[in-house]
């Protein structure tokens, strides 16, 4: 019972951070007359479009998980988190490309902290933002696993 507890509040936690950050980049794009001039609602709901090509791309390597490379033994679920970890970045690394190429204009301004200059963007440098995330977090995981894991 105890573990469950964890593990609910964990995810509720990583929930909220999730959203918080959505709702940020939501509030920074809407910030960006350029970006809804020239990329109207599809610039403005970019951030909710990363969500939903990693939701897609989630249920895809579930299906690996589950049909192709299941979990037979215990030993075997280590393995299977870290190939799904992996191959979820690498899919999710072109959809994002083509989301940013698709959802938003080929550049649009977004006002720096201090509101008086501006960072110019194309869907590149969106993308690259967001897979220096994506690649980090992939990263930080498996140097994670590496010093907590029973198998080192």
């Amino acid at each position: 019972g105890d573990n469950v507890g964890d593990v609910a509040g964990m995810g509720s936690d990583l929930f909220g951070s999730f959203a918080e950050a959505t709702c940020a980049a939501l509030v920074v794009a809407s910030n960006s007359p350029t970006l809804i001039a020239s990329g109207g609602w599809s610039g403005l709901m970019f951030p909710v479009t990363i969500s939903a090509g990693g939701i897609l791309v989630c249920l895809l390597c579930s299906f690996m998980a589950t049909n192709i490379m299941p979990v037979k033994h215990e030993a075997d679920i280590e393995t299977v988190l870290k190939v799904q970890l992996g191959l979820t970045t690498l899919v999710l690394t072109p959809v994002v490309y083509g989301l940013a190429a698709v959802f938003l204009p080929s550049s649009f301004d977004l006002a720096r902290v201090n509101g008086v200059d501006v960072i110019s963007f194309t869907p590149v440098k969106a993308w690259a933002c967001v897979i220096s995330g994506l690649w980090s977090g992939c990263l930080i995981g498996f140097i994670t696993e590496y010093y907590t894991s029973h198998s080192y």
